[in-house]
């Protein structure tokens, strides 16, 4: 483990079959994942450093265990034709997070509401997931899902950073989701998360899929609520932004998004990152926006009857 390598244990490092890392575009050693599934060990490990205390736990005595333990590793992949059970009934997901590049930095904004079909299932959910100080994460898809593979990649950032001693980049760190995501094509699992953040390269903001796509971009809106939101970050947005409007044109996306998509609503959720990290607004209520749409309207009347 990193801890491990930290205090100069020697250990052998697992490589996990499922993916291969060497490809990574700026890890000059190759990646090695942290394998949970590996519970073959053929001998106690201990470390003279550590007065001979062993590297590693006994597994506990389970019912069939011997059968589980010498299960082969790819077994844990899913099967080609593995069958799934029919859910009841369909449940819809719907959201509204976008993200876009300014010359104030990176914006990334998300509506509140979890939705399962017709239910709002909660109303205050976070969709902005700080991966670290310089790096936020917008999910849609599955909440579970999203909520699994965000810390999944917050462990194997941090497991890099000990290991080799500097952060993995942000192409690279994209590059490395969709390597752990790509074995799941084609299942149900559905998972969506755009990378907003900044590197020593600068603003960076790529979408990753579950199926392992990655685009990089200027500009991501995803979710049910995104056609609403393209429309007005397609009108609006602009490399000279100053920060205060780069806020209130995100603001205002979520807000027209939430309008008219029944899956999107009740808050907003506001990150600007930039060279000296992620900063987070204070979340504000959409009914806010639409009070402030209304008076602005209403001005905008009165000043045509003058």
């Amino acid at each position: 483990m990193a801890l491990e390598d930290v205090c100069s244990f020697k250990e052998r490092p697992v490589q996990h079959k499922w993916f291969s890392f060497s490809s990574l575009g700026d890890a000059a050693i190759p990646f090695p994942t942290s394998d949970c599934y590996n519970l073959r060990y053929s001998r106690l490990e201990t470390s003279e450093n550590n007065c001979g205390v062993p590297l590693h736990f006994f597994i506990p005595p389970l019912p069939h265990s011997s059968s589980f333990i010498n299960r082969p590793l790819s077994s844990f992949c899913p099967p080609k034709n593995s069958m799934t059970v029919q859910k009841p009934f369909r449940l819809a997901h719907g959201t509204t997070t976008l993200g876009f590049i300014f010359q104030g930095g990176v914006i990334a904004a998300a509506d509140t509401r979890a939705s399962a079909g017709g239910l709002v299932a909660c109303p205050a959910v976070h969709k902005i997931t700080p991966i670290h100080s310089h790096l936020v994460v917008t999910s849609s898809g599955s909440g579970a899902d999203c909520m699994l593979w965000e810390r999944i990649l917050i462990r194997e950032i941090r497991l890099y950073q000990l290991r080799h001693g500097h952060r993995l980049s942000i192409r690279a760190t994209a590059k490395l989701l969709s390597s752990m995501l790509h074995p799941f094509k084609g299942t149900e699992m559905c998972v969506a998360l755009t990378l907003c953040g900044w590197d020593k390269s600068g603003p960076k903001l790529i979408y990753v899929c579950s199926d392992g796509a990655r685009l990089q971009g200027d500009v991501f809106s995803v979710g049910s609520g995104s056609p609403y939101a393209y429309g007005v970050l397609d009108r609006e947005l602009r490399w000279s932004l100053s920060k205060g409007e780069a806020i209130s044109l995100a603001r205002e996306a979520v807000f027209r998004a939430t309008h008219r998509d029944a899956y999107s609503g009740n808050n907003v959720d506001l990150f600007h990152i930039t060279a000296q990290g992620w900063s987070q607004r204070k979340r504000e209520d959409l009914k806010e926006e639409y009070y402030r749409d209304k008076e602005k309207k209403g001005k905008k009347k009165n000043d045509k009857l003058k």
